[in-house]
């Protein structure tokens, strides 16, 4: 089952998405929010809707960030060996963590915003992980029970930013720069999301291409770690890491511009596609 967040008319809504369109599961009743839906612990109700007539077409409508309004967007940092190989850095023995904030996120289809600030606008391509069920400590073993569904990622990064100081964040949450979507697979269609394969486009040129399998913090354990920290929550989102492969260690630099299209697709999920405008 897929389920995207969308507005329309001025209204904002989530719905579930069929091969004929999206079915309006806000106007109907289920949730006010996509959020809302998956704290009720059900996804059910949705499903049994599957069969009616959509209300709309898939891209009739403006599509937001699967999750438009999460308790908290945890990434993390450093996750492929190819990705520490090529940034020169070295593995932790833990997850790198920082956060992202709801309003640096954009939808499938929704301009990616290059800032005034800096001309070093970064793709990195990443699998999201949503949250579906409250858990605090929760096991490695349990971990995957606490997930809702997965989506694709981009985690736009302005380079220049993100040196700053040694904190990732300034560079990794300006507006307008978290691809989120285009919609999310429930967890009942990926039973092993280490199974998936992720390739990022800028383009259609690859320049990112990997297998899940190749995450050093698993999934599991990248859950088991942050609900550590705090609770998680429903409506919660992990963002898992970029491969190798990043603008930034290409030579020459690679950076996203003006008119580029950059695409990240995940096998199972489907694809974010988002065009990369200029601010102002």
């Amino acid at each position: 089952m897929k389920l995207c967040s969308f507005a329309t008319n001025g209204r904002a809504s989530w719905g579930l998405v069929t091969d004929g369109g999206i079915v309006d599961l806000g106007q109907r009743g289920l949730a006010a929010t996509l959020r809302d839906f998956l704290a009720q612990g059900d996804l059910a109700p949705a499903a049994a809707l599957a069969g009616e007539k959509p209300d709309f077409a898939f891209d009739a409508v403006r599509h937001d960030p699967v999750i438009p309004n999460p308790d908290k967007i945890i990434c993390v940092g450093l996750n492929y060996h190819d990705h520490i190989q090529e940034t020169g850095r070295e593995e932790t023995p833990n997850p790198v963590l920082f956060a992202r904030y709801a309003g640096s996120q954009i939808g499938h289809g929704q301009p990616l915003i290059k800032p005034l600030e800096s001309d070093m606008f970064d793709y990195e391509g990443e699998l999201a992980v949503i949250i579906g069920k409250e858990g605090r400590r929760i096991s490695e073993a349990d971990a995957l029970s606490h997930v809702a569904g997965y989506a694709c990622y981009n985690d736009g990064s302005v380079r220049d930013w993100q040196k700053h100081t040694h904190q990732f964040m300034p560079g990794k949450t300006f507006a307008g720069t978290g691809g989120f979507g285009p919609w999310m697979v429930t967890a009942d269609e990926i039973p092993d999301p280490s199974a998936l394969h992720l390739q990022t486009r800028l383009n259609g040129q690859v320049v990112q291409d990997t297998d899940l399998t190749l995450l050093i913090a698993s999934i599991p354990r990248l859950i088991a770690y942050c609900s550590t920290i705090l609770p998680l929550l429903p409506g919660d989102v992990i963002v898992s890491g970029t491969p190798g492969g990043v603008g930034a260690r290409r030579n020459p630099p690679l950076w996203m511009r003006d008119g580029d299209v950059c695409e990240v697709e995940i096998s199972g999920i489907g694809t974010l596609s988002n065009p990369v405008r200029n601010e102002g």
